[in-house]
């Protein structure tokens, strides 16, 4: 392990945390400025209970995982496990293909949350939420997130990663998921070409319809390609943006998934609904 390394994982906590910060402040200014559609649930209502989640989240991760992903990549690198442990490649390029991969591997997981009806319990208090907003990207249950670390140590133990990597992978993956989840307006012309590249709030916000076939699509978080590669990628919505219903049928009432404790129960509330993919068609 390099000084560099040792640097990175000593400041990795307040570094994402300023950076989360500044990110979150940015987009929630923008979307006062210039929002997308009106909001039809109390923000102070969601904000309070989404971030109370968020808060919950980090505490739970931080107490189980204090070293968190950055610590994998620096376990895997002293162990000499996985792909790019074993070949030499530049610095600048093996952080790239890492980026590229673990993106990869966030868009698959994210597809087998909607496969699997289990998993899918958990996932929908994500999709829950009757408003979208910059909240709403860090609105998951916390067994999701922590099933969701699992899945990346192993990811970063059969490739990697530098640990400089993990740690630009995690900033990206935050400020893009506030980025693409946010009621903000961008001109159509601009969306056109970034969505080449960035997964837009136009984009991504499809995915959050209350119709079963646009939520199973448009699965990425930070680079589009994924979708497009592999035909999950959609447009636009046949009923446009400001007028596409946000959210699940049969989770309608605020007091249920708009407050903490309704969040926490969700995926053990009995009814299913028919949003996992193998009911798609």
């Amino acid at each position: 392990m390099t000084n560099w390394d040792s640097w990175i994982i000593g400041h990795e906590l307040p570094i994402r945390l300023s950076l989360f910060c500044g990110f979150f402040a940015l987009i929630a200014a923008w979307e006062i400025l210039r929002p997308r559609r009106q909001l039809t649930v109390s923000k102070r209502l969601r904000w309070t209970n989404n971030l109370g989640l968020l808060l919950l989240n980090a505490i739970a991760l931080r107490l189980l995982f204090p070293a968190a992903a950055a610590g994998m990549a620096m376990l895997s690198q002293q162990q000499g496990w996985g792909l790019l442990n074993h070949y030499t490649l530049p610095l600048t390029l093996s952080v790239a293909v890492a980026v590229i991969a673990l993106d990869f591997v966030i868009y698959l997981q994210h597809v087998m949350f909607h496969a699997l009806p289990i998993l899918w319990r958990l996932h929908r208090v994500h999709h829950a939420d009757l408003d979208y907003d910059v909240t709403t990207g860090n609105r998951f249950h916390t067994l999701e997130i922590i099933l969701s670390m699992l899945i990346k140590f192993a990811a970063i133990a059969v490739l990697g990663p530098p640990v400089v990597a993990v740690v630009i992978f995690e900033v990206v993956l935050n400020a893009t998921a506030m980025f693409n989840h946010g009621n903000i307006y961008l001109p159509e012309k601009i969306d056109r070409y970034l969505r080449l590249l960035l997964v837009t709030p136009d984009m991504h916000r499809i995915h959050h319809s209350v119709q079963a076939p646009l939520t199973n699509s448009n699965f990425g978080f930070s680079l589009p390609w994924w979708d497009r590669l592999f035909g999950t990628y959609v447009a636009q919505p046949p009923e446009g943006h400001t007028e596409m219903k946000i959210g699940l049928d049969g989770f309608r009432d605020p007091r249920q998934v708009e407050r903490l404790p309704g969040m926490l129960m969700l995926p053990f509330a009995r009814q299913s609904g028919d949003y996992t993919i193998n009911r798609r068609w």
